[in-house]
């Protein structure tokens, strides 16, 4: 809901896309926790059409994905906020920083058992 007297513009519909794909892209080339994660992605992806996961693994993997990278990018975007307002160091800024990479620490940690839960049993077949 705009403010009264707020003289912001509307975005069309495409430029809206075109402003997410471009913040996509700024995390993927700034930010090394972000080319980790897509790194990562990449080769889950790949394992998952090597051993030919189900439709329903293929939905948990996405969802992982898709989650782990949205995540990630909220965190950058707080941190981006943060050190915008403080450029000294502040208890409480810290704790929102801190709480935001704990978040995506969560994350991380959820989808590896969802990746383990998946590919084990298939890494161990192939083996034995």
């Amino acid at each position: 809901m705009a403010l009264e007297g707020n003289k912001r513009r509307k975005h069309t519909l495409a430029s809206s896309f075109k402003f997410g794909f471009q913040g996509i892209a700024s995390a993927a080339v700034r930010e090394r926790n972000m080319q980790i994660h897509l790194g990562i992605s990449l080769i889950v992806i790949i394992a998952g059409f090597s051993f030919s996961i189900t439709a329903f693994e293929w939905i948990a993997i996405i969802l992982c994905i898709g989650g782990m990278i949205s995540l990630e990018m909220m965190n950058t975007a707080l941190e981006r906020t943060v050190d915008m307002f403080t450029k000294e160091f502040h208890p409480l800024a810290k704790q929102a920083k801190d709480i935001a990479a704990g978040a995506v620490l969560v994350f991380a940690i959820a989808s590896v058992a969802i990746g383990m839960i998946i590919f084990i049993p298939r890494i161990s077949a192939w083996f034995g």
